[in-house]
């Protein structure tokens, strides 16, 4: 599941899932967005937010390995 996904399904909106994880609204959103990552120190906030395994999210968008293709060539 996206990390957006996991968030809706717990029945947060973005500046309540912000607040428990311990970043800005604006963090989260560029996160669920794919324009920025968490970082491995911030997995255990998220997993306690939305009540979730970190390997249960996915953290990367579906088209990454074409983009990282297109930019190889």
């Amino acid at each position: 599941m996206t990390l957006k996904a996991a968030r809706v399904n717990k029945g947060l909106n973005q500046q309540e899932a912000a607040d428990k994880i311990g970043v800005s609204r604006t963090t989260l959103q560029a996160w669920e967005t794919y324009k920025s990552f968490s970082t491995v120190a911030q997995l255990p906030a998220i997993e306690a937010a939305y009540n979730v395994k970190y390997d249960d999210i996915i953290f990367l968008p579906d088209d990454y390995a074409l983009s990282v293709k297109a930019r190889e060539a």
